[in-house]
């Protein structure tokens, strides 16, 4: 990196955590902490609420995503804007009716302690856990690109998030997330108009598209019925939905953003801005990564995008290795041909099916590589869709520039470890803490309240730095939150909607379907987007069937 780079990155980070200390120095209460005063107004709510989805993990592994497996990613958000509706007409008026601090005092109120515990544990488990993935996912792939030790990295941004999220709450996390969205964004516009800039003479944007849909990249919607598929409508419009609503209802890390607005139709505006602007948004990063693809089919791209797999080098392997790499720079030239041809005839059937050719004898070609590396390299993870874009960042674009992204990564990084770090410090304290220690001071519990802030960061870094890839990182977080989301959305519905259920009732069907869910997940059944409706049925019906059967009138 240059030095302006350094210089650009260093001030973008240091103004974020600075502004966030300032604007929040005259935070007073347990209110003005948790709940930012309640004065946010409704773009900030919006804001804030992308931000903290969009995690670094977004932009690193989106890219790739759509660089390897084309648009079809997209659809995992396809249930997220009726989500959207569905939380504003009955989650949102609810919450600010009960005038609640965190999701789960509901509970108590609706159910029983025993339930508001269970659902807040759960939540802690899930989002703890996503915590620490947050910080380590860009910073292993910052570290091996880099060449920075890796766990200095996850200090680095750990430390700088809890600096402004234990001093400064939700406030601090809120309005520093409008800074992080803008960094963010503009970051995204001018990588995706650089790389456009790079296509040949003659190949534009429309031009590109055409390219990308002959190499299978353009395929948006599938309509296949295929439960073992992890991206079709079906799956977005159903497992999607609850999933989103479950994270964007009662996840403690989105509902807090939205607690903080001004009234009910702040919050109501806030979400709705996000409905609207969510899918499009995925849908331009996606891109992003499409036309990454496209500007590789004319510059040759790495055999295997993760430099630690330079280490094959040193192996008995080596030769093998070397042989394998001869054989696709001979099939970069056919490519060079062919692409030239589409750069003067255009895109044509002909075309398209030498593309598709191509294409499958480099996606032969790279498998060979990988599995090269995964004999005599076990301890390499040879998924490398998560290097794919910040490969592309370092090797193409100029000076600046970089420390631009490479800020805009961090951006992400913080923004979103920021909000889990401020949701687990408020549920741990609001929801176990004082919940089992009444009667004390708000200076008390505003005090435990940083503690718990300070306590989950520490905690969310000891993690990170004994953190493991998982497939593709954005793919592991949904994952994990698949896994739990369904059945603490199921526990909230029966409470919403079916007024006959008790407490035993629901927290013993919240318990079984848990079982039966991991279990599920564990047995690879189905997608792991089905995950969020099965969990939220079964709670449903189980729940049911037990008051049925019980003696709890």
């Amino acid at each position: 990196m240059s030095q302006i780079d350094w210089i650009i990155l260093v001030s973008t980070l240091a103004f974020i955590v600075i502004y966030g200390v300032w604007k929040t120095r005259k935070n007073e209460g347990m209110d003005s902490y948790l709940r930012g005063g309640q004065e946010a107004k409704w773009a900030t709510v919006g804001l804030s609420v992308m931000a903290t989805q969009a995690s670094a993990i977004t932009f690193l592994s989106t890219p790739g995503q759509a660089y390897h497996d084309g648009m079809g990613f997209v659809q995992f958000y396809i249930g997220l804007p009726l989500a959207m509706v569905i939380i504003c007409i009955t989650f949102i008026p609810i919450y600010h009716k009960l005038k609640v601090y965190t999701a789960y005092e509901y509970l108590e109120s609706r159910f029983d302690l025993k339930t508001r515990t269970l659902a807040a544990v759960l939540f802690l488990i899930q989002r703890g856990l996503a915590a620490g993935i947050t910080i380590y996912a860009p910073a292993i792939i910052l570290s091996t690109i880099l060449g920075w030790n890796l766990y200095q990295l996850i200090i680095i941004i750990g430390i700088l998030v809890i600096i402004y999220t234990v001093l400064g709450g939700t406030k601090a996390v809120n309005v520093t997330q409008k800074q992080q969205m803008g960094v963010i964004m503009f970051g995204m516009f001018v990588a995706f108009y650089l790389i456009l800039s790079y296509l040949p003479e003659g190949v534009g944007f429309m031009d590109a598209l055409s390219i990308a849909g002959a190499g299978d990249k353009m395929d948006i919607v599938d309509f296949s019925f295929d439960p073992k598929s992890k991206y079709t409508f079906w799956s977005g419009i159903t497992g999607g939905l609850f999933l989103a609503l479950s994270y964007f209802g009662t996840d403690q890390s989105q509902v807090q953003r939205y607690l903080s607005a001004k009234s009910v139709n702040e919050s109501r505006m806030g979400l709705i801005m996000n409905g609207l602007l969510k899918v499009p948004m995925q849908f331009f990063i996606l891109l992003v990564g499409v036309m990454v693809f496209v500007f590789y089919q004319f510059n040759k791209a790495p055999i295997f995008f993760n430099p630690t797999g330079e280490m094959i080098y040193e192996t008995s392997a080596a030769d093998e290795y070397r042989a394998i790499e001869s054989t696709y720079d001979q099939l970069f030239i056919e490519k060079e041909n062919l692409y030239q041809s589409i750069a003067e005839t255009g895109v044509t059937e002909a075309l398209t099916q030498d593309i598709n050719a191509i294409n499958e004898k480099e996606r032969t070609i790279r498998n060979q590589a990988k599995e090269v590396i995964k004999q005599n390299l076990p301890q390499i993870e040879t998924n490398d869709k998560d290097y794919v874009f910040i490969t592309f960042i370092l090797n193409y674009l100029p000076k600046g520039l970089i420390g631009l992204l490479l800020a805009m990564i961090f951006s992400a990084a913080m923004s979103s470890t920021a909000s889990e770090l401020n949701a687990l410090g408020s549920t741990t304290s609001v929801d176990i803490y004082r919940r089992r220690i009444p009667g004390k001071s708000d200076e008390h519990y505003l005090l435990m309240t940083k503690v718990l802030t300070l306590f989950w960061g520490i905690i969310a870094i000891c993690f990170a730095c004994y953190g493991t890839l998982f497939e593709n990182l954005i793919q592991f977080v949904n994952i994990v939150g698949s896994v739990f989301y369904g059945t603490i959305l199921g526990i909230f519905l029966v409470g919403f909607y079916i007024k006959s259920v008790k407490g035993n009732a629901i927290f013993w069907a919240a318990l079984i379907s848990e079982t039966i869910i991991v279990i599920i997940f564990w047995m690879d059944v189905v997608g792991y987007l089905w995950l969020n409706a099965i969990g939220c049925l079964l709670v449903t019906i189980f729940a049911l069937f037990i008051q049925k059967i019980s003696k709890d009138a």
